[in-house]
């Protein structure tokens, strides 16, 4: 099935190709945002061919190489009184080092595996900023794609762990939550814990994401388009309280992206800490 015209987007829609507004015969139907927003004509390739690169896999590029640029421009020569680039980016690097995987893995065991929490959250975290900044305005992460690969690299590393950590013996205890002192309902509990981790798990770091961006897009491209829409005529008033929703919503937006990145860092730590306790 191919994909619609990036015109398709309702915002490019709105304002490029229509001067749709109310009581002037058409319907809010005919602007409003759906799935269609999400999908977008390729910039390269051919999207019947499967091999094409569109514009959030533009925007996963650039958000790759701008998080990469920073730490790389802070970082390569660092000094001991550092300067303002250098105390941002050891702000961010230290709040998740000692604020997320120290707290939840521990100092010693939990050193090792800051650099892959710190890219994890400071990508997430871009992909999903993408979403507030013109000309770009779409969060990656609102693509079931991204989240889901991101939470499989997660789920690679805690079952690796897991095994190495555990052994063989103690990977399936660990999985399954194996405690004899259940007694009768011991099988019962094993099959739902193995249920929830093996197949559960990754389902649901990457829905957790990919749903809160999916959503939060919907809503500041409705209100926006809603704020074109009535802006005609006594809608005029309507309209400026949907614009004032946008600017609310944006604002909302800024403190989920980041608590979103937060949140997926955090399980991160969390199945990794459980990969490397004991078994009891």
């Amino acid at each position: 099935m191919k994909e619609p015209a990036v015109s398709a987007d309702p915002t490019q829609v709105l304002a490029f190709e229509t001067d749709c507004h109310i009581f002037d015969g058409c319907g809010f139907a005919e602007v409003s945002p759906g799935l269609h927003s999400f999908l977008f004509q390729p910039l390269w390739g051919d999207a019947d061919s499967n091999l094409y690169f569109n514009k959030p896999m533009l925007l996963a590029l650039l958000g790759s190489i701008i998080v990469i640029g920073f730490f790389w421009a802070a970082f390569r020569r660092p000094q001991v009184v550092p300067g303002k680039l250098q105390m941002v980016a050891e702000a961010g690097y230290d709040f998740i080092r000692r604020g997320v995987v120290y707290e939840t893995i521990g100092k010693k065991e939990g050193e090792k595996y800051v650099p892959l929490v710190v890219s994890l959250f400071f990508f997430v975290w871009m992909m999903n900023l993408w979403s507030i900044i013109p000309v770009a305005q779409f969060p990656v992460t609102s693509i079931i794609a991204y989240p889901l690969v991101l939470a499989l690299i997660v789920y690679v590393t805690w079952v690796v762990l897991t095994f190495k950590r555990q052994g063989f013996v103690g990977f399936w205890k660990n999985v399954t939550g194996y405690d004899k002192s259940l007694g009768a309902v011991l099988p019962l509990a094993m099959l739902i814990e193995l249920f929830s981790n093996l197949l559960i798990r990754p389902f649901t770091h990457a829905v957790r994401l990919f749903a809160n961006m999916f959503a939060g897009h919907t809503l500041l491209v409705l209100f926006t388009i809603a704020s074109w829409y009535l802006l005609n005529g006594v809608g005029i008033a309507y309209a400026g309280v949907s614009f004032v929703m946008v600017l609310v919503m944006t604002a909302f937006e800024l403190f989920i992206q980041a608590l979103q990145a937060y949140v997926f860092v955090l399980l991160t730590c969390t199945y990794i800490q459980g990969a490397l306790a004991e078994h009891h």
